[in-house]
């Protein structure tokens, strides 16, 4: 059911409706031309796929007619079958879309690679380009695009008569119409040329070939014939058509969305009003009905909000063929050639070129691109299928495999997944290594599967048999440790999660790699073979100074890594460690005075963090009272936070750990200590500086921040309030 609010129809969508119409005129005639069609047929699928699939499509604003997608196929089909039979192709094609549309799997098509769909729309736009130019110059096309190739140079030598004229005319007024001036671009294009063109035959009294029209186009009869044979190709061009329409609707209505901020599309309705457009079109013998960008795209530009402008426009169609069929018929075959060689040169769009350069997907876009033209539409989308599931398959089982001298030692790094594809490659790389050498083997793999796990087993015991050492390096997943424990991970899915180590490089990983007290050297090795890579170029920027936006006050607790659980890098965070993460009330300690003064005076530090934390040893001594010594000396400076009045919560909640809670107090004392550095309290009152305070709870991995308006900690995350506001 449609319903349209009468003021939005009369305001935008009545003069979006006549815009689309002049545009779809001339386009449907000359699709209906290229298809070998009637050219009825072109303004009947015009009329149905405005009105029926317009009603019932799932995308308001998209606008659905005859396509230049499906004239090769078409061509193809109506030589084969014959227009009766080819129009009950298209009705049994609208009955498979409807039924897609009903099994909810619209949304499976736009699997498809753009590629293989900005190809096939090239394809299909050198195959009209080849074959219209042989009408535009007085010619006839041929049956193939290697036909029409091979008779084109006779062509162009051959001689020129009236109608090559209005061809060449058409095409000039198209080019040259988007650079004339905007009150005259209100004008469609497509319309214009085809009027001054078929002016100009008309004024100059020109003998070519013009539309042909039924005497009358209102007694409509239903043309549909089943075949007397032949019922496998029948069935495939029925499903030929309904994918190929589908994917241009499904593809168009998705490019549709983003050109507007209304109401996203329904894309399994939109397949069932598609159906039933082309069910209507192919029993009233029209073509078959798709979705179509130009037409849909010019609907947006016009201003159109609903629905009513894609009915509309088709019965504006409508009328204008039944009162002005003759007009109809005194346009050139030759302008509407023209326009659709313009109309096929455009589907080969250069900024879609550049796009699957950019992303690797050249070759299937060409592939699928040739194979329209040298063959025909199903064969290039097929090839292009096919072709871009060799390219997934080798990028997703794509194994990066390379040997590195080190000295007397020899390193091999693995990345990516490593299957029995790539054991070729792995063992003529190990093979390069000699025997009796210390290697170092690096596995940085997703997926280890049970052929390169013994192929790595088997060189690993010759090369150790040979006297020489492998250490195996895994990071991530231990795959091949697995194997070897006789207990080998048979998928991704059951693999356990690791934490990278260039994130997380602590001693629960180099404790693995030897002594404790070497710990620092390995990890200074793992950041120089993996991080300092990845870093270069963010240090060599801060390599003559840094502009830190954070002051980061906090515990010197191990547990607690700054850079962590802010998600910061380099130059990000000018970090105070000490015990407790205590700001000595009036300015006590010259090294914190100096570091704070520093921060804020000199570096210009847009927030000062005070972060404490759970388990806080220091406040648990200054719960208990801590022993004599340096200890005691310096939590004196924490004391006005154990007899801080009120009750400071987390979430709402007092912690039960009496260490905790003091935790929590810690920071919102600091906080007040820091506000009487004259430093802070002035960049703070002229809005140039924010003080926050944090609590981060260690079992639970959760960043607390405080919220001034609750007078709580809550979860990082959740709205939080300036401290002091």
């Amino acid at each position: 059911m449609v319903i349209m609010r009468p003021l939005a129809v009369l305001r935008h969508d009545l003069p979006a409706s006549l815009v689309v119409f002049l545009v779809a005129v001339p386009l449907s005639l000359g699709i209906a031309l290229a298809s070998g069609a009637p050219v009825a047929a072109g303004l009947v699928a015009a009329v149905v796929g405005g009105v029926v699939a317009g009603a019932l499509g799932g995308s308001a604003l998209q606008v659905s007619g005859p396509a230049a997608g499906l004239t090769v196929v078409m061509a193809e089909t109506i030589t084969t079958f014959g227009w009766a039979v080819t129009c009950a192709i298209t009705v049994a094609a609208g009955a498979c879309q409807i039924l897609l549309g009903l099994s909810r799997i619209a949304r499976a098509a736009l699997a498809i690679s753009p590629a293989i769909v900005h190809g096939m729309l090239a394809g299909i736009g050198v195959t009209i380009v080849l074959g219209q130019l042989h009408v535009v110059l007085g010619g006839k096309a041929q049956s193939s695009a290697v036909e029409n190739v091979a008779e084109l140079p006779g062509q162009l030598v051959a001689h020129h008569d009236s109608a090559a004229v209005i061809g060449l005319l058409t095409i000039a007024i198209l080019l040259v119409w988007p650079k004339l001036p905007s009150a005259v671009r209100k004008v469609p294009g497509p319309l214009a040329a085809i009027a001054v063109a078929t002016v100009v035959s008309v004024v100059f009294g020109m003998t070519l070939p013009r539309v042909e029209l039924p005497g009358d186009l209102l007694n409509i009869r239903l043309v549909p014939q089943l075949p007397d044979g032949g019922w496998g190709g029948f069935a495939l061009a029925v499903v030929t058509i309904a994918l190929i329409a589908s994917v241009e609707s499904l593809l168009s209505a998705v490019a549709v969305d983003k050109m507007h901020t209304g109401r996203r599309a329904n894309l399994d309705r939109e397949l069932v009003g598609q159906g039933a457009a082309n069910m209507v079109s192919g029993a009233l013998g029209g073509l078959p009905v798709t979705g179509v960008i130009v037409r849909s795209s010019t609907n947006v530009t016009a201003g159109a909000r609903s629905r009513a402008s894609a009915v509309l426009h088709g019965v504006w169609v409508l009328l204008f063929v039944v009162l002005l069929a003759g007009l109809i018929q005194s346009i050139p075959l030759a302008a509407l050639a023209g326009l659709l060689v313009h109309v096929g040169a455009k589907l080969v769009n250069p900024g879609h070129i550049k796009t699957v350069l950019a992303h690797g997907d050249l070759p299937v876009y060409l592939l699928t691109l040739a194979g329209v033209v040298v063959f025909d539409l199903l064969t290039g989308v097929l090839a292009g299928i096919g072709l871009a599931l060799v390219l997934m398959l080798r990028r997703t089982l794509w194994s990066g495999i390379h040997v590195d001298r080190e000295g007397d030692a020899w390193r091999v790094v693995v990345e990516g997944v490593l299957t029995f594809l790539s054991v070729p490659r792995l063992s003529k790389v190990l093979g390069t290594i000699p025997a009796g050498v210390p290697v170092r083997l690096e596995l940085v793999v997703d997926y280890l599967d049970h052929a390169a796990f013994e192929s790595l087993t088997t060189w690993q015991q010759a090369h150790e048999r040979a006297g020489g050492t492998v250490d195996v390096d895994e990071v991530g997943h231990p795959w091949f440790g697995e194997g070897k424990a006789g207990r080998p991970t048979r998928s991704r899915v059951h693999a356990s999660r690791a934490v990278p180590r260039w994130l997380a490089p602590w001693s629960e990983w180099q404790a693995t790699e030897g002594i404790p007290t070497q710990q620092t050297r390995n990890g200074a090795t793992e950041f120089h073979r993996r991080a300092a890579p990845l870093l270069k170029d963010t240090l060599s920027g801060l390599a003559d100074g840094q502009r830190p936006r954070t002051l980061f006050i906090t515990c010197g607790d191990s547990r607690i890594v700054p850079n962590l659980i802010t998600t910061s890098g380099p130059g990000d965070l000018f970090t105070i460690r000490n015990i407790g993460n205590l700001v000595p009330a009036g300015q006590a300690d010259p090294s914190m005075n100096a570091s704070i003064e520093y921060a804020v005076g000199v570096l210009g530090v847009e927030e000062i963090v005070v972060c404490g934390h759970s388990g806080c040893g220091a406040m648990a001594a200054l719960a208990d009272g801590p022993p004599p010594g340096p200890l005691s000396v310096w939590l004196r400076h924490a004391e006005p936070s154990a007899h801080r009045l009120g009750s400071a919560t987390l979430e709402g909640a007092v912690p039960e750990r009496e260490g905790d809670r003091l935790a929590l107090h810690n920071v919102l004392q600091q906080l007040d200590h820091l506000r009487e550095y004259p430093s802070v309290a002035a960049a703070e009152a002229a809005g140039k500086l924010q003080l926050t305070g944090m609590y981060f709870a260690v079992g639970t991995a959760q960043v607390h921040l405080f919220d001034a308006a609750e007078r709580t900690f809550r979860p990082a995350g959740a709205p939080v309030a300036v401290p002091g506001a």
